[in-house]
């Protein structure tokens, strides 16, 4: 008898990405959670089009947001995906291979692929990497880090790998790219404050001055062209972002 899989998404106004999504998912999952932050477009009627099981919860952070969807699952097995990523062939077809012998494993892993502006990204801070994603919801938990957050197991358990790629389509422009990465700052930014972190306007110029140098040096951004240039400027902004909220909060300032 084949296991039963649920699919986890937590989404804000995703309807341009959200159809991927959904079907490369056809077929592997049994069910698709999907837990909304009060999106304003499309997004909720196309899940709903598509037979998931919508919930509307605001959003605190993306670590509780996940566990939140994964704790709506009825499924043993837990697949955690964003609304802007989808899985290749090759991970469909051994999941569905995985599902039907059962599961052996309490996490499985598999590697995140990125993509900007269609192009597939190997440098630049995004070059492929391994990430758990599949899980036995008994047993691990997504921490609640507001961002960066991860999945967490007790006892060292070392997930399993499924081959495979997770094709995780970060934007079709780069403006996209920047207010991602600036709204994810402001949430760092709340973070700082909390830890009584704060900068100086100069201090918060040279930390983006920093980050940028780190991502074209030592992500290799200055190999990627134009791409590259963006992403690093990106990673400046983001930077200089965080540490502006920090400072005004504390002042005291209603930091947007």
């Amino acid at each position: 008898m084949s296991a039963f899989i649920s699919a986890a998404i937590i989404t804000h106004n995703e309807a341009r990405n959200i159809e991927r999504c959904l079907n490369s998912l056809i077929g592997v999952v049994d069910e698709i959670i999907v837990v909304d932050s009060g999106s304003t477009d499309a997004t909720v009627d196309i899940c709903r089009r598509y037979g998931c099981t919508v919930t509307t919860r605001a959003f605190n952070g993306y670590g509780s947001q996940r566990q939140y969807a994964a704790g709506l699952a009825n499924g043993r097995y837990v697949l955690s995906i964003d609304a802007d990523e989808a899985l290749s062939e090759q991970l469909r077809d051994n999941i569905i291979a995985l599902k039907r012998r059962g599961f052996t494993h309490r996490m499985y892993c598999f590697r995140v692929v990125s993509y900007v502006c269609g192009t597939q990204m190997t440098r630049s801070g995004m070059k492929p990497a391994l990430e758990t994603r599949l899980f036995d919801r008994r047993y691990a938990n997504w921490d609640l880090l507001a961002v960066g957050e991860r999945l967490e197991c007790p006892g060292g358990v070392i997930p399993s790998l499924i081959a495979g790629d997770l094709l995780h389509y970060r934007c079709r422009e780069f403006g996209e790219l920047e207010f991602k990465e600036l709204r994810n700052a402001r949430i760092r930014g709340r973070l700082l404050a909390e830890a009584g972190i704060r900068a100086s306007a100069p201090m918060r110029w040279l930390r983006g001055v920093s980050a940028y140098v780190k991502c074209q040096l030592r992500d290799g951004a200055i190999l990627d062209g134009e791409a590259g240039r963006r992403i690093a400027r990106t990673r400046f902004l983001s930077t200089i972002e965080a540490y502006r909220v920090a400072s005004d909060i504390a002042d005291g300032k209603d930091s947007k």
